[in-house]
């Protein structure tokens, strides 16, 4: 016998009960019928309801069987909102939460708060996790939000129960019709790669993210401003890179494009955090910033120099931006 097979049971069964297909409060097959069902031993079945049991989803009654212990409904205002954020220490985002903090203190709610780190499967178990919790609303940031959602069926489960949900900078494609809280990051793209064709540059490059819907946003601008102002888009001279990848990787892509015959003269940066970076590699190659080479951030986060180097960037209203979900919860 596998000896994971319990866990694919598991599997198999969170994901009905996940997607409606075992109702909240409804009983899970017997023991026998499940090893007849998947073709194991009761053991195994025992193994994989222990797994369910453990995570919340069932719970064993004594002399009546096993039950779903998904709620069908909210039954009662908590006070008690989730927030799934890709991080919670870095970057911009202490100043998104701060926004959304300081609106659910003033109206005396609470926080259940969860970071994914930008993955697909961590916020998958943090979507499961708050199913089995007492919320009145969700706010998510979406993982890797050009990709496809691998948690539908579970944003599926918050709708079935009347928890309204907001999304936060970005939205998953194919769910146009749910909110998203976002900036105009196509618009802050154009307003950079103007400023760098109105300083006389002709030749400029891109470094752009591209899982999530902000750098596909933002690279979209920069294509269509070089061309609308007589530039040729050059895919070439476009760097993508995932959230995975090490800075090593990004640091050989930009020493390739700087030694090729394309002459860069400026380059336009997903955001700051790869703005500095690449002001580091062009420090290592002897190229000056930015007698040489002109380079944009996007945020308005980093630090606003490095030595005598000040960055080019667009502001980013964190808070502002943090402060508009909760809001949008309870209109």
């Amino acid at each position: 016998m596998n000896s994971n097979k319990y866990d694919t049971i598991a599997a198999e069964i969170k994901n009905k009960i996940y997607s409606g297909e075992i109702k909240p409060g409804a009983k899970i097959e017997s023991e026998n019928v499940l090893s007849e069902t998947y073709k194991v031993s009761r053991q195994t079945i025992r193994k994989a309801l222990a797994i369910l049991i453990n995570e919340g989803l069932i719970e064993s009654k004594h002399g009546k069987g096993t039950f779903c212990r998904i709620q069908s409904s909210k039954s009662m205002k908590t006070k008690n909102i989730a927030v799934v954020i890709t991080y919670i220490n870095d970057y911009i985002f202490p100043l998104i939460l701060k926004g959304i903090y300081d609106v659910l203190d003033e109206q005396k709610y609470s926080i259940i708060l969860k970071s994914t780190s930008n993955g697909r499967d961590k916020e998958r178990a943090c979507l499961e996790d708050i199913l089995l919790k007492d919320i009145d609303g969700l706010i998510i940031e979406p993982s890797k939000s050009e990709i496809a959602c691998k948690s539908r069926e579970l944003l599926k489960r918050f709708n079935s129960m009347g928890i309204p949900y907001v999304f936060i900078q970005s939205r998953y494609n194919n769910m146009e019709d749910k909110p998203v809280i976002k900036i105009n990051d196509e618009k802050g793209a154009r307003i950079l790669t103007r400023h760098l064709i109105d300083l006389g540059h002709k030749n400029i490059a891109g470094i752009f993210q591209a899982d999530i819907t902000q750098g596909v946003d933002r690279h979209g601008g920069y294509a269509k401003t070089l061309q609308e102002n007589g530039l040729i888009y050059d895919p070439d001279k476009v760097i993508w890179f995932h959230v995975e990848d090490k800075f090593g990787k990004l640091e050989w892509a930009v020493e390739a494009l700087l030694k090729s015959d394309r002459k860069i003269d400026a380059i336009v940066c997903y955001n700051d955090m790869i703005a500095y970076k690449v002001i580091e590699v062009l420090n290592g190659l002897g190229i000056r910033v930015p007698e040489d080479i002109s380079i944009t951030g996007y945020d308005a986060q980093a630090e606003e120099e490095i030595g005598a180097y000040k960055l080019t960037s667009v502001t980013h209203p964190k808070e502002k931006l943090g402060k508009k979900p909760p809001k949008f919860l309870w209109i």
